[in-house]
Formats: structure tokens, sequence, C-alpha cells
């Protein structure tokens, strides 16, 4: 759906100061909805820009949808600039350091002194309480928050393969926007929302938390689990390849057993039920190893479809692309990179894995080069032509 007035979130103003890939992420969500995102960049730019390795992905995949305007907000003309687009806001975004937002004079008190209505998300590393004011990054949630020492084997904690804290935290902060919306409906207030990177990992391990309350036990890291079900493995198949299958109800088990040809395993009563499964993994785990030995990926995965058994082929991300669900689907939309060495190159990115009455959302606005709309966005703030030459020239806006 690439028609802004027909999005859930058209006609919000949202006012966005952010970086890496938190902040962004909110912003990204809010503006795939149908809001109107201004992300508001220094003179230099967004220094997520210009990051390399792994971070070379973050600004292209959270930026969409946006427009990008670059302002000095330390001088009191590009600071008014600032003020001017937040009295028109519905929502603003941040995600700096704890009291970075205060220094600039735009923290939430200060803000909502001029705009009553103001929806003010900040995304930091940790809610109130003793780590507050601490720096926190991605990785220190993890560890911090036990979702390390899930992920790796004994002993070995490893961090997810993504940045899954900083993403889900934005999508935290995304609830509790929309969830302040709702309330300002009715009372006419906005309010402060804050989600945090600490709080978000401890809330994803909280099955485990659980599991140790129920049981006693403390959980172990999943590569050293007791699974809840007998199959549910990666295996090998004749090709030398890998395949993910996990049989996780009676009527699955049924079902393989069925389309496998496995009349003897069938037959036990034993494992008829997935508790009795379990108990004897030790000896039937092997056994479906050597069954799937017998088929090459292809042909494992077409019998394993029809049998309506869960099963996935091992992916890496560059594999998606050519993917024939999100090719098919709308899953994937093109946009125009524009910084380094791929400057101008198109790309198909992920869209938000969501529908709204049977619609994707999709890029409505390409990826914004650094203080793309500067120009416009002041224009429409009521400056002419000779003041935002004059505003460039003096070095309190940049851009095209």
């Amino acid at each position: 759906m690439t028609d802004a007035a027909n999005l859930p979130l058209a006609g919000t103003k949202v006012v966005e100061f952010t970086h890496m890939v938190m902040g962004p992420t909110v912003g990204c969500i809010l503006a795939d909805l149908g809001a109107e995102v201004i992300k508001i960049e220094p003179l230099k730019g967004d220094n997520t820009r210009r990051l390399k390795g792994s971070g070379s992905g973050y600004f292209p995949m959270f930026n969409r949808n946006k427009r990008s305007i670059c302002l000095d907000l330390k001088n009191e003309t590009g600071h008014g600039i600032a003020l001017d687009l937040i009295k028109q806001a519905d929502i603003i975004i941040e995600n700096f350091r704890p009291g970075a937002m205060d220094k600039l004079g735009f923290g939430y008190d200060a803000l909502k002194a001029i705009n009553n209505g103001l929806i003010y998300c900040s995304e930091k590393g940790f809610l109130s309480g003793p780590y507050e004011e601490r720096t926190a990054l991605d990785e220190v949630a993890q560890m911090m928050g036990g979702l390390a020492y899930m992920t790796g084997p004994p002993g070995q904690p490893l961090r997810a393969g993504a940045s899954v804290i900083d993403i889900t935290g934005g999508m935290f902060g995304v609830i509790g926007i929309l969830s302040a919306l709702v309330s300002r409906n009715q009372t006419g207030e906005g309010q402060r929302v804050v989600a945090s990177l600490y709080e978000t990992s401890v809330y994803l391990v909280g099955q485990h938390m659980a599991q140790y309350g129920v049981t006693g036990t403390p959980a172990n890291p999943m590569p050293a689990r007791v699974s809840a079900w007998a199959i549910y493995d990666v295996f090998e198949t004749k090709d030398d390849d890998k395949v993910f299958v996990g049989v996780v109800s009676d009527t699955q088990w049924r079902n393989f057993c069925e389309a496998f040809g496995l009349d003897e395993l069938w037959a036990k009563e034993a494992l008829r039920l997935n508790n009795g499964r379990v108990d004897a993994r030790h000896w039937l785990k092997p056994q479906i190893d050597e069954v799937f030995k017998g088929y090459d990926k292809a042909d494992l995965m077409a019998k394993l479809e029809a049998t309506g058994v869960p099963f996935a082929p091992i992916a890496k991300p560059h594999d998606l692309f050519d993917d024939p669900h999100l090719n098919a689907g709308d899953g994937l939309s093109e946009v125009t990179l524009t910084d380094g060495d791929g400057a101008g190159r198109k790309i198909s990115l992920p869209n938000m894995p969501l529908s709204i009455g049977g619609e994707r959302m999709g890029v409505r606005i390409d990826l914004p080069r650094q203080g793309q709309h500067t120009k416009e966005v002041l224009a429409e703030l009521g400056h002419d032509d000779l003041a935002i030459t004059k505003m460039v020239e003096d070095g309190i806006a940049a851009g095209e």
C-alpha cells in the first residue's frame, strides 16, 4: 500500500531525533503506517549513514518513508526551526543518551509547555532504577538480560544474529505511542513514552524465568536444552544440505509416520503422545536422522510440505532477495541507496511484517539523501527562498 491517504496514521506528524537502530525503527514503523516523519539530522548528517561492516545496513533498513532536514540545533535560528516543527507535531522520537535532549532544550517538560498534546517517545538503555543513567547497546542488553546466555552453548554466551533488542525495543516504543494516541483522543493531552533495551531483553527471556518458577530448575541455554518435542532439530540430507523439522503435535506425528512409511513407529503406543516421544528421544531421533539422510533436500521439503509438518531450509540473509514467497507477496520493496560506494544503487528490503485490510505497507518515500528535504520543509514553515539560502550560507541548515 503506497497511498498515504489510505494508511492508518495518515495526517499524523512526527519529528525524529534519532540515530543507529532503536530510534529509527520507531520512526520507520510509524512512517510505514502512514505518518509524516521528518528526520532532523546534524549538519554533517546522521553518523549512521557512514557506518561500515555490520552497521552498513542500518540506515537503509530503518529510514525509508521519511524526509530529512539538516539543522544546527545549537544555533538559535536552527533551534527555533526545530521548535516550529515540534509545535505542529503529534509525536517526537529520540534515542540519545540520558540528558542530551534536555541540554539542547528539547526535554519533555520544555516541549510539553509549547505543545500539550505532544507524545514524546524516548528509546533508552534502561527504564527507571539504579541503571538508568548507564549507556547501553543491543549487545549490552542481551548480555545483561539473559538472552546471550540462552542463545550460546554452555559457557559461551552469544548475542543473537540480528539487532533483535534494538528492533523489539523500537516496536514496544510504537506500542506505547499508539496507546498514548488513543489516550490523547480521550483526554486531549499527550504524555511521555519510554521503552528500553534492558527491559526488552528481560521480557524476551521471561518464558525462561517462568520455567524456573514452575520447575525450580534453571533453564539451560538453547543448544543444551531439554526440548519439549522429540523431533525438533536440524537434520542432514542425502545431498549434504540441512533442513529444520519440528513435529510438535500428536496429529503431526501421525501424519509424519504415514507420509514416511514409519508403520513400526506408529504402532508403538508409547509414542502416540508427545511426552512419550520425548522420553524416547535418545533412540527415536537417531532413527529419524537415518530416514532423512535418504532424501535430497528438495524431495524432503516437498514431502514435509504435503504432511503439514513444520520445516525450514537453513537460509542465509542474502538468499532472501530471491525468496519466491517474499517476491510474490509484497514482502520486499525497492529503495535507492544514498551513501557510500553503493549510492544510487537500488536494492529490495523487507517490508513491515504486517498486512492491514489485506494490503502490505511499502515504500512511499525513497531513502532520503542527507538533508534532501531541508529547503522543502523550511518553505513549508513559511521561510522564503532568500531566507533559506542565507540559512544555508550561514551554516544554520544544510541540504538540497
